[in-house]
């Protein structure tokens, strides 16, 4: 009886995502292309404010829905950036980062039995998280439409159990954002239907050529929707551990009982930074988008000229890499990738079964080492296609 563990559990497999990072872990010369993290340091205004608050003793609990402060700047910002309103005491909570955001509204929304559609490729936390809480999570496979979900494949996966949907967009791991008509018609079946939306937005501020629109803006989708975002990708926060919930306030009152008792509050040095990253920082975040944009155009040119079919992403810091015309599977690729060349990606196997034949990378990489990658990638796969490994030139 003692080692007899919650059963969920043994059908969850550890994040591919992390299985390459620990691979890279301590190894020498490995560049990577794996994890999603922007390679600026968090702007030093941003910093300063989090020093100076240590030094004023700023140390103690927040309340668990988060500074009352942080809650205002978050609904302005909400408000004037994405023409989203949220009552601040109300309607938004602070989370330690958007995946804690992710379980908790899942927790406060679903029963076993219920259905979530889950358009793949996509992010490695929901399915699991769908399935701890005993809910089923339905797919739809998006390589057939350019990884852009359509409304009509949505409404065919509805069933008189489907309690919501999950979007991510700019997504991850594709890059690829959902275009206004499709977003507006996807908003009607959501309506017509009466179920949820959770869109997280995590990657909004980095989006290329196209604003941002955000699906809650659309008229009667604020009371269907459950938008999710943070700080951790846009000011090069992630260790910082800051996201934020906007809902209405029978999902955000549910999901605080389930914070208050998990995490009870996000620190408060972080939230401090966050708030001053609202405040003082967005041009900082247009600065870093200018620059992942120009690794973007470099990165897909590139493996474009040596024979890896990339769309250029419309947002986001990754490229979904078609690499079925070399002849090797995702995990081979990644791996002997890795082994051989000392460069890490992620297989597309690691984001739903439809990623296979593709590979995420992160372009989000200092631009020498970005175009280091690139060489090594391009001997990979001549050595690949010509038959002979051209094991450690590079290493």
């Amino acid at each position: 009886m003692k080692n007899d563990f919650n059963r969920i559990l043994e059908g969850i497999s550890k994040s591919k995502i992390r299985e390459f990072f620990d691979l890279v872990i301590g190894a020498e010369d490995v560049i990577s292309l794996g994890v999603g993290e922007p390679d600026f340091a968090t702007p030093w205004t941003i910093r300063e404010e989090a020093i100076y608050a240590l030094e004023r003793g700023r140390t103690t609990y927040t309340s668990n829905q988060g500074l009352l402060s942080l809650r205002e700047a978050i609904s302005e910002y909400m408000r004037s950036r994405f023409d989203c309103a949220y009552d601040p005491k109300e309607e938004i909570l602070i989370t330690n980062g958007v995946s804690e955001g992710v379980d908790i509204v899942l927790r406060a929304m679903l029963n076993p039995g219920d259905e979530v559609i889950v358009p793949e490729p996509m992010y490695v936390c929901y399915g699991p998280l769908i399935k701890m809480t005993g809910a089923t999570q339905v797919t739809i496979d998006t390589s057939g439409t350019g990884f852009v979900p359509s409304a009509a494949a949505i409404e065919a996966a509805i069933t008189p159990k489907t309690k919501g949907l999950v979007l991510c967009y700019p997504n991850n791991p594709t890059g690829m954002s959902i275009p206004e008509s499709e977003l507006r018609a996807i908003a009607d079946v959501v309506k017509r239907h009466d179920i949820w939306v959770i869109s997280d937005e995590i990657y909004a501020e980095l989006s290329y050529g196209v604003p941002f629109v955000s699906i809650a803006s659309f008229e009667g989708m604020k009371e269907n929707t459950v938008l999710l975002s943070g700080f951790s990708k846009s000011f090069a926060m992630t260790g910082w551990r800051v996201g934020y919930i906007c809902a209405p306030e029978s999902i955000v009152s549910r999901a605080c009982k389930i914070h208050q008792y998990s995490a009870l509050c996000t620190s408060i040095i972080s939230q401090i930074a966050a708030e001053e990253a609202l405040q003082n920082s967005l041009s900082e975040v247009s600065k870093m988008r200018w620059s992942y944009q120009q690794r973007r155009n470099l990165f897909c040119q590139a493996l474009n000229g040596i024979g890896l079919k990339v769309t250029p992403p419309d947002g986001a810091i990754y490229c979904f890499v078609d690499i079925r015309a070399i002849g090797l599977s995702s995990h081979d690729f990644a791996v002997q990738l890795l082994q051989q060349y000392k460069v890490a990606v992620v297989p597309g196997t690691a984001f739903g079964e439809c990623g296979e034949g593709f590979i995420r990378c992160c372009f989000a990489t200092e631009i020498s080492e970005l175009k280091e990658a690139i060489s090594r990638i391009s001997d990979f796969v001549e050595s690949v296609r010509g038959g002979v490994k051209k094991v450690g030139k590079r290493a």
